[in-house]
């Protein structure tokens, strides 16, 4: 499957009235499944316990105050406004934040950063607004690149926000976006208390399970349902909103003036403040506008919002709020939820719209825990997991079987454990809040760092946004044994798998650089390097980006033959969301041209797909000869030049480069392409071997040592390619501290024994990889 095609270049997305209406109609089905089904649950958890309905009225009113000016304050003002257009080249989300900081600060974790990555066409789309560089900004800056502990306290604050999503992720589906068991907590009202706890969560647990059982078809093929569902939601709620709000109190818009916040406050004090928790769960899946902007744009979401969405609710709630203020005599808890306010004759169909549109909540979430966890893998802070691609045409959409199972477990647990929306209620809440207050944090420094504004205005927009968060923050952790735990536990076990893979990974990284094998003991070999060459080409892989790797040197003393072009195959992340194919590889030579040595470092960006094995390889073998082709002169070095390993050329894809070398593996006659010649050689016909032919370009003409060392590369590509793939064992040193070696010796050990190998090697033959133990003391 070739994405790279498709994602590499991402589309642009254009200013037609057309595209943007197109674009908004589909962000319905994908951003706003989770935001729009919070109606479900929000009165009933607020009235929960904390508060009771009277007949003054002011509790609802205050609850409805509040939740009319969280809405416009956090999903429209904050996000909207402000935090949409911090997108990293089109792309958003915790990590799309960091990422922008990480390039104009300097303070990226990845281990094998190069100056030639900040050449990347993506790396060098600033979102600057101004140009007007303070003083104060340059010395934050210049803080921030100095202290090695900020550096890891601001990457800790991104892992916790993330951590925070996979929590929700589990949640969601549970109660807090998919608002499944709120949803299906509607039966309540057909059937006896008795029987309905025997009805509901089985119900619920159903649902789930079927729910995740679908992932491995992918979201595509049921995502041209997502749309409709939800606007039919959207369109039900605020029919059922207005008919409320002009058939039983048509005054009740004056509820929305921030004096009857006061008043609930004043009246219900600290039961009021505790209350907050449910009334939080009005903004869950606001995140979502941001996280998944790279999927849409910055208008079409904006739209969708501020046109139905946002109307929709606060229409929705309004009506609720209607309802009850006029009904007091409230029989029990249970009964003060959105259903009650539902004519009852069209309970049963809003209860299946209800469910669906949960379920797509569900789905949304579900999703973006995998993009995330693909993100969190491929900078180096998430063990390596199994990645399919469930569509070749829609972007981000995949599935990871560890991670789906995984959270469906989890999901049926907290379903069956809590039993109630109380519970899942006041979890969901904190996580939600939680990313949001990391969002806040991260982007004030974006303020500063990449748009150059004034000190003033970060400061303003952290203290203003930040102050109502910690208010709905502290209303939620204050209720920790009452369900606000569970996220701060999966948080803080995904968490530790986070940081112990990150600090393992760059342990293993600094020793492998510590050890690298000098280019003068190469060169002091010879060109054979004191053994046998034979046909073939050998991949080492390896994570320098410079030197040569220690294991190359185990191959050469103690191998009596070895590969006749040898590749030390680099596959690194950029924090960049995205690298073009033209970009894709850098090529350069390691040591003298006669030894036949090379090095490709594969680029990859946090959102990019990895091609297939055999598109991949093809890519590789003909990066390479194109470099050869291209080389200038000067750079095809003696053997007292030994400097050449740090020179590099960027190379694309054959599928980004026309006028380059192609490779043709087949017997398919080729002479018809114009303006081409082929490359040839003599083949013993007994042979049945795969033939590997290059077409290389006839301008410009290629000397006779270019060719002679083409030819061999196609000799040694037709006689097969080896992988080399060093089977690491990372120990802690001996003296080192206590902690340090139950990271390494236990933690890293486990992660490492339990991940996946390198994605890229997953489809060559096991007769074709050979695996070399080493030890590894950090």
């Amino acid at each position: 499957m070739d994405l790279e095609g498709v994602i590499g270049n991402s589309p642009v997305k254009k200013d037609s009235w057309k595209t943007v209406l197109t674009l908004a109609y589909q962000s319905l089905g994908v951003v706003y499944g989770d935001l729009s089904t919070s109606p479900l649950y929000v009165y009933k958890s607020t009235f929960a316990e904390d508060i009771q309905h009277s007949e003054s009225n002011e509790e609802i009113y205050g609850v409805l105050s509040f939740v009319f000016w969280t809405l416009t304050l956090i999903p429209l003002l904050k996000y909207v406004f402000i935090v949409l257009r911090a997108d990293d080249n089109g792309e958003g989300g915790t990590f799309a934040l960091y990422s922008l900081l990480c390039r104009h600060a300097r303070i990226s974790t990845l281990p094998n950063c190069q100056l030639a990555d900040e050449e990347l066409s993506a790396y060098n789309k600033d979102v600057i607004l101004s140009d007007n560089k303070s003083s104060i900004g340059s010395s934050l800056k210049y803080t921030l690149e100095k202290h090695r502990v900020l550096q890891k306290m601001l990457l800790i604050l991104a892992l916790i926000g993330t951590c925070m999503v996979i929590g929700d992720g589990v949640l969601t589906p549970a109660l807090s976006g998919s608002g499944v068991f709120s949803a299906v907590s509607g039966l309540e009202l057909s059937m006896s208390k008795e029987h309905h706890q025997y009805v509901e969560v089985p119900v619920a647990c159903a649902i789930l399970v079927f729910l995740f059982s679908l992932q491995h078809y992918g979201t595509h093929r049921v995502g041209f349902l997502f749309a409709p569902i939800v606007i039919t939601w959207l369109l039900c709620i605020s029919a059922i909103g207005l008919y409320n709000i002009f058939h039983w109190n048509p005054h009740v818009f004056k509820a929305l003036s921030p004096y009857y916040m006061y008043k609930f406050l004043k009246k219900t004090q600290k039961g009021g403040w505790m209350s907050l928790g449910g009334i939080l769960l009005c903004i869950t899946g606001s995140e979502a506008m941001y996280a998944d902007l790279g999927h849409f744009s910055q208008l079409s979401i904006k739209i969708a919002f501020t046109c139905l969405v946002y109307p929709s609710l606060i229409l929705a709630y309004m009506g609720q709020a209607a309802y009850l203020s006029k009904h007091h005599n409230i029989e029990s808890d249970y009964r003060i939820g959105f259903y009650v306010s539902v004519p009852e004759k069209l309970r049963w169909p809003v209860l299946a719209i209800a469910i669906l549109a949960a379920v797509v909540g569900s789905q949304a979430i579900i999703t973006g825990t995998f993009s995330i966890i693909k993100q969190c893998s491929a900078l180096g802070c998430f063990p390596r997991v199994k990645i399919i691609h469930t569509s070749s045409k829609i972007h981000g959409q995949i599935y990871i079987p560890e991670i789906n199972w995984t959270l469906m477990l989890l999901c049926l647990a907290i379903t069956v454990g809590f039993r109630d929306t109380k519970h899942m209620g006041n979890a969901s809440g904190l996580a939600v809040i939680t990313v949001m207050l990391v969002t806040t944090c991260l982007m004030s420094l974006v303020i500063v760092l990449c748009w150059h504004q004034s000190i003033l205005f970060a400061i303003c927009f952290l203290i203003f946004f930040g102050s109502v968060e910690a208010l709905y923050f502290s209303a939620s952790l204050i209720k920790f044994l009452e369900g606000a735990w569970v996220p701060i536990a999966l948080s803080f076990i995904f968490l530790v798998v986070m940081y112990v893979w990150h600090y393992g990974t760059l342990k293993k990284y600094e020793f492998d650089v510590q050890n690298k094998v000098s280019i003068n003991w190469i060169l002091s070999l010879g060109p054979n390097l004191g053994i046998v060459r034979v046909r073939g080409i050998g991949l080492i892989h390896t994570e320098l980006v410079s030197g040569i790797p220690a294991i190359f040197s185990h191959f050469v003393t103690n191998l009596p033959a070895f590969h006749q072009v040898v590749v030390f195959l680099c596959i690194k992340s950029v924090p960049v969301p995205h690298v073009r194919p033209d970009e894709r590889f850098l090529v350069g030579r390691v040591g003298p041209k006669e030894y036949r040595l090379y090095r490709c470092i594969a680029r990859y960006g946090y959102r990019d797909i990895h091609k297939d094995d055999l598109e991949f390889e093809k890519d590789l073998v003909c990066s390479i000869a194109e470099f050869i082709r291209s080389e200038k002169p000067q750079c095809s070095l003696g053997i007292e030049d030994v400097e050449c390993d740090g020179k590099m050329t960027v190379v694309g894809t054959t599928s980004s480069n026309l006028d380059g070398i192609r490779m043709c593996e087949d017997d398919g006659d080729f002479s018809q392409m114009a303006g081409t010649s082929e490359l040839k050689e003599l083949k013993n016909p007994e042979k049945l071997r795969k033939r590997v032919r290059f077409v290389v370009p006839e301008s410009p003409r290629i000397d006779t040592d270019t060719r002679e060392e083409l030819q061999e590369l196609m000799d040694a590509r037709e006689a097969g390619m080896a992988f080399i793939l060093g089977h690491c064992y990372v120990r802690a040193k001996s003296g080192s501290s206590l902690m340090k070696r139950l990271v390494i010796n236990l933690g890293y050990d486990f992660l490492r024994r339990n991940s996946r190998g390198p994605t890229y090697a997953l489809g060559i033959p096991c007769a074709s990889t050979l695996e070399v133990g080493m030890i590894y003391l950090v």
